[in-house]
């Protein structure tokens, strides 16, 4: 099982499976309200993910009293099915519209992690969302024993969502 490093924790005054907790919560809110999909999750991931293959991951950073990143990382025909539902249309091919939907959920869950580390969100920046597709890559950050991850499913597709923080001094 990952954990959280015991530094941002103790910083934090927030435990691992509270951080997990706003993340499921966040994320589950914003896929019933924007994406109309039901998500059930499945904390704690049993076995670290790093590498991805067909898929699709969008990134937000944030920086200021924490620094981190919140990521998505999720199969191309899942984010094909995201998309389709954000936009109202079909979409079957990954490009600009999937960029979009991914890197705005990105930024949706982003925000909320905000307003939970900090008081009205003003000691942290989100940076502009990244998203990277491909066959075959490798995110190292998800790795790292200051990251927390949780599984989602929704129609038995698998997504992660990933979060890495660490408090400035």
């Amino acid at each position: 099982m990952m954990s959280l490093n015991q530094e941002i924790a103790a910083a934090t005054h927030l435990q691992e499976a509270d951080l997990a907790s706003y993340v499921i919560n966040a994320t589950k809110e914003v896929f019933e309200t924007m994406v109309m999909m039901a998500l059930e999750d499945s904390y704690p991931l049993k076995e670290p993910v790093t590498s991805f293959h067909c898929s699709v991951t969008g990134m937000v950073g944030l920086a200021g009293t924490y620094t981190g990143i919140l990521s998505i990382h999720c199969p191309q025909h899942l984010a094909l099915r995201i998309t389709s539902n954000m936009l109202g249309m079909d979409v079957d091919e990954v490009g600009e519209d999937v960029n979009d939907a991914l890197g705005e959920i990105a930024n949706m869950l982003g925000g909320y992690v905000k307003q939970i580390l900090s008081k009205g969100g003003l000691d942290i920046n989100l940076s502009i969302p990244t998203v990277i597709s491909g066959e075959d890559y490798t995110v190292n950050s998800m790795a790292d024993s200051d990251c927390v991850i949780i599984p989602f499913t929704n129609e038995g597709d698998r997504f992660l969502v990933g979060l890495k923080l660490r408090k400035e001094v």
